[in-house]
């Protein structure tokens, strides 16, 4: 295993996962560097943020995806580049792809915007489907320019899903306490993982040789669970029972394509997630992937369980 951390550029460090992987890799002893656009400076929200990386000692550099010089710039300072861009931006990593090669730089790694399902192994339809598309294509650039990469899958944020059961297009933050819709028969299984734990998979797979040019899956054990699973956990933690309204498969994928946008998109990855088992039907098999908490025993996850305590 190699002892010297590499340094790492975050692009898109000030959107939601960007956060927490900025701020993971700056507290796990990485020299970090997060590109930011002049835009999100002026942002107040964005800004405080911004300040918060350079009190952890993140150098901030300007830039933006669409500014190819300021891309090589950055990428000339580090060994490894992670890109946690939103779904606007994601065609625009092909930039990012031509600036490693560009910079001259031998870049370790290149950690494209994943932090989802599998895209290559995906059920999904609607929009979540040309989401995970674009995504794909990514990949495909990034093998066919020979960048080492690696993915990372950690498939639900606890934020989104565990928080709300769910019901992600509520925006609700915290657990509802009267009733809840269960989506097909909600037996499904997916799985739910902290944010901060997330990054702390990620800073582990950087440097090591073992997840290069591999797919990294976030499968904790205890995080595995189903609609209704997380459900049950909640009620009995509260002391009451919820009135469950179910929605089939049919009613939802009738919804999707009437919802105006982003809910559609939530709608489509509830149907992936909730009802078709995307994130548990496949199995990972050595030639393409590994899993994070067999890989890194030692990282201390947040359980299910754990998660919706705080919350009583």
């Amino acid at each position: 295993m190699t002892t010297e951390k590499s340094k790492i550029l975050v692009i898109g460090g000030t959107g939601y996962i960007g956060k927490f992987i900025v701020e993971g890799s700056a507290k796990s002893g990485h020299q970090t560097f997060a590109l930011v656009r002049e835009a999100s400076l002026s942002d107040p929200a964005k800004g405080k943020m911004v300040q918060s990386f350079k009190d952890l000692g993140v150098t901030i550099l300007n830039g933006d995806l669409s500014d190819k010089e300021s891309l090589v710039k950055a990428i000339q300072h580090v060994d490894v580049v992670i890109s946690t861009v939103g779904l606007s931006q994601l065609m625009n990593q092909l930039n990012i792809i031509s600036a490693i090669k560009e910079s001259g730089k031998h870049i370790k790694r290149f950690l494209p915007s994943e932090f989802g399902n599998d895209v290559d192994r995906t059920l999904a339809t609607g929009p979540a489907k040309s989401e995970f598309a674009m995504k794909a294509e990514v990949r495909r650039a990034v093998e066919a320019e020979g960048v080492p990469y690696t993915y990372v899958i950690n498939n639900c944020f606890d934020g989104y899903f565990l928080a709300t059961l769910a019901q992600c297009e509520t925006r609700l933050t915290s657990p509802p306490r009267d009733k809840v819709t269960i989506y097909g028969d909600g037996n499904a299984k997916a799985i739910l993982n902290k944010e901060e734990d997330i990054a702390a998979y990620t800073m582990r797979a950087v440097d090591d040789p073992r997840t290069l040019n591999k797919t990294v899956y976030i499968n904790p054990p205890k995080n595995i669970v189903s609609q209704n699973d997380v459900v049950a956990l909640w009620e009995s933690k509260i002391g009451k029972t919820l009135e469950k309204t179910y929605v089939s498969e049919e009613e939802l994928l009738k919804k999707i394509p009437q919802s105006p946008h982003p809910l559609d998109l939530l709608l489509a990855l509830n149907h992936a997630i909730f009802v078709k088992g995307d994130q548990t039907w496949f199995t990972i098999e050595p030639s393409f992937g590994v899993e994070a908490s067999q890989l890194y025993p030692d990282v201390k996850y947040t359980s299910v369980d754990e998660y919706l305590s705080q919350f009583v």
